[in-house]
């Protein structure tokens, strides 16, 4: 059985939703360890009642990022670490982390990429006033929200939404899309190619 690594900063709802994925079977993976930068993320609760061991690494006690990569390093290691799952988790990878990691980091973002990428990216979506948003599972390389996409959903922007009614909504597709992915890659389904993933699927809703 391979060994999942969640990484999170915040309350940690994508977490949950994996957790809750691994005890039905939908993920059948270990889900060993949880990497957090934020003594006070909601992520270290959930973890612990779920009886996950966390890793708690402080940006201000190694202020260096090569030092603050090499520890999370040093717990990937130890737990023999098969796949990375960023789940909100607020820090940029360096290229050098990523590549050691290459194809094992997976990333969920709150829109289609290529568009509205970064950290407000429901709410960009939403000043914009597109009509469709959405949300994206994919493989994370050297660039920020830019490698091979695994899996996309549509979201519609609704006449009368508010920003928090279509955050709900996406929300909703992120809990359900991300374990998903995960199961497709522990399946050893998907296949990089440049930068296609094979059994790519866009989904509309």
């Amino acid at each position: 059985m391979k060994n999942i690594a969640v990484f999170a900063s915040g309350r940690g709802t994508n977490f949950s939703a994996i957790i809750k994925a691994a005890r039905k079977g939908i993920i059948k993976a270990d889900l060993s360890l949880l990497v957090c930068d934020n003594a006070h993320a909601g992520a270290i609760a959930r973890a612990r009642r779920a009886g996950i061991k966390v890793a708690l690494i402080k940006k201000e006690d190694l202020p260096r990022k090569r030092d603050f990569e090499n520890k999370i390093i040093q717990h990937l290691e130890e737990n023999k670490i098969d796949l990375i799952v960023l789940a909100g988790f607020m820090r940029l990878l360096s290229a050098e982390f990523v590549a050691k990691y290459k194809n094992r980091i997976l990333n969920i973002h709150p829109a289609l990429l290529p568009s509205f990428k970064g950290s407000q990216a429901i709410k960009d979506a939403f000043n914009y006033g597109t009509k469709v948003t959405g949300v994206t599972v994919h493989f994370v390389d050297e660039k920020t929200d830019h490698g091979p996409i695994i899996l996309q959903e549509a979201v519609k922007i609704k006449q009368g939404d508010t920003l928090e009614s279509l955050e709900k909504r996406i929300h909703k597709v992120e809990h359900r899309l991300y374990p998903q992915a995960i199961k497709l890659f522990l399946e050893g389904r998907l296949k990089i190619r440049g930068r296609k993933v094979e059994n790519n699927l866009i989904i509309s809703k």
